[in-house]
C-alpha cells in the first residue's frame, strides 16, 4: 500500500495517498483535513440542526412573524411553514456533495408539529446519511395590526353625508365596499397598515374609520369620483409620536350631491321636467318634454335648485294610443285609464305598442326605455 509520510494529528496513524488533504468544495481550507478518514468521521456532521424552532402565529389573522416583522401567509395549516422555517434552520456542511433530503412532518398536537428529516450527500468520496427531527412549536399570538384594530386605532374618519338628503342604503354601501376595496388593493401591495377600523352608520350617512391618513385620502377620492360631490379635510392634532413629531388625525367629510342618477327633477326654468342622468362634475340629464340634454353646474359646491317629481323607478308602462303631431302623442293614463296628450321626447319609438311613463304633480311624460 502507497504511504503518504504524513500522520494523523488525533490518532496518529499513517494517513494513505488517498486520504491526503483535500481542497473544500467552497475552495477554502478546510482545518478537518488533514485528519483520516476514522478520525474526520468520528465527528462529523452533516447537518446541523436546531433543538426546536418556535413559529409565532398571529391567532386573529394568521400572519407569521419572521425575523422583525409579521408576513402574511395565507396559510390554511402550519405544516407547510413549519417545512419553511427548519428548511431555512438546518445547515448541511459546506463540504458536502450531491445532497438530497426528505422531510415527513408528523402533527403531535395542535400546536406542535415534529419534523422527521433524511439528508444524504458524499463527502470524501464517501456517502452519508443523517437523520434529524426538529420539533417545530407554534406560538400563537397577536400581531401588531391585529392589536391596532382591537384597540380601535384609527387616523382618519371618512364621512358620508348628502347635501339636502339621506345617502341612500345604495349609496352607504357602495360607500363602504368602495373602503373595502381601498384596503384589500393596498394589503396586496404587502402593506400591513392597512385596515378599516370601524363603520358605523348614523341617521345622517356613513362614518368609516380607517388606520392611515392616505387611506382616508383615496377613500374620499374614489367615492366622489364615483358617487359624486365633494369632500373636505379637517386636521386635529392627537398627540406626538416618539420623535417629537406631531400627530394628526384627519376627517374626510364627503357631501354627495342633492339629486341622484335616475331622479325627475323640475328646474323651473320653463322647460319642463330633467331626468338626471350623471352628478359626476356637472349635473347631466335629459329633459323629457323633448329629449334634449341638459346640463348645470355645481356653483360653491350647491346644485342647482329644483322640485322633486319622482324617479324612474315609479314609471309604469302604458298603451301609446296615437301621434298627433312632431312634438305630441297620446297615452293612457296609466291611474284614469283616460287619453291625454302629452309631449313628445325625440327618443320616443313612435312604432312601439306601449311606452315607460312617469305621472308627476306636473302631468305625464315619456320616461327612455333604457332608464
Amino acid at each position: 500500500m502507497s504511504r503518504s509520510g504524513a500522520f494523523c494529528p488525533r490518532c496518529g496513524d499513517e494517513i494513505p495517498d488517498h486520504e491526503r488533504e483535500r481542497p473544500s468544495v467552497a475552495g477554502q481550507h478546510d482545518p478537518d483535513s488533514v485528519l483520516c478518514d476514522g478520525c474526520y468521521f468520528e465527528e462529523f456532521d452533516l447537518v446541523d440542526a436546531p433543538d426546536r424552532i418556535e413559529v409565532r402565529v398571529c391567532a386573529q389573522c394568521g400572519a407569521v412573524h419572521r425575523g422583525n416583522r409579521w408576513v402574511d401567509v395565507g396559510a390554511e395549516d402550519y405544516t407547510d411553514i413549519a417545512v419553511d422555517e427548519v428548511s431555512e434552520a438546518l445547515g448541511v456542511h459546506v463540504d458536502a456533495q450531491s445532497v438530497a433530503w426528505q422531510v415527513a412532518p408528523e402533527q403531535v398536537d395542535k400546536n406542535t408539529i415534529r419534523m422527521h428529516a433524511e439528508f444524504s450527500g458524499v463527502i470524501r468520496e464517501t456517502p452519508v446519511t443523517e437523520d434529524v427531527v426538529v420539533p417545530v412549536k407554534i406560538s400563537r399570538q397577536t400581531c401588531t395590526r391585529c392589536g391596532k384594530i382591537a384597540g380601535g386605532s384609527y387616523a382618519s374618519t371618512v364621512q358620508v353625508r348628502a347635501d339636502e338628503r339621506t345617502p341612500t342604503d345604495d349609496e352607504a354601501d357602495r360607500a363602504k365596499e368602495i373602503a373595502h376595496e381601498v384596503v384589500d388593493e393596498m394589503e396586496a401591495t404587502g402593506d400591513r397598515d392597512a385596515f378599516v377600523t370601524e363603520i358605523s352608520e348614523p341617521e345622517e350617512g356613513v362614518n368609516i374609520k380607517v388606520s392611515t391618513n392616505k387611506i382616508g385620502m383615496k377613500v374620499a377620492r374614489q367615492i366622489t369620483t364615483e358617487l359624486g360631490g365633494t369632500f373636505t379635510d379637517n386636521e386635529t392634532l392627537v398627540t406626538e409620536d416618539s420623535d417629537g413629531n406631531e400627530v394628526y388625525r384627519v376627517t374626510y367629510a364627503i357631501r354627495l350631491p342633492r339629486y341622484r342618477p335616475g331622479e325627475v327633477i323640475d328646474p323651473a326654468d320653463g322647460d319642463g321636467p330633467v331626468l338626471v342622468r350623471s352628478v359626476q362634475g356637472n349635473l347631466k340629464g335629459t329633459r323629457l318634454a323633448t329629449g334634449d340634454p341638459f346640463e348645470a353646474s355645481f356653483e360653491d359646491e350647491n346644485a342647482p335648485d329644483a322640485r322633486r317629481l319622482g324617479s324612474d323607478a315609479d314609471a309604469e308602462r302604458t298603451t301609446l294610443v296615437a301621434v298627433e303631431d312632431e312634438r305630441a302623442v297620446q297615452v293612457l293614463d296609466p291611474e284614469t285609464y283616460e287619453a291625454k296628450t302629452i309631449p313628445r321626447p325625440d327618443y320616443l319609438d313612435t312604432d312601439a305598442d306601449e311606452v315607460a311613463v312617469l305621472k308627476h304633480r306636473e302631468g305625464l311624460h315619456v320616461v327612455p326605455d333604457e332608464s
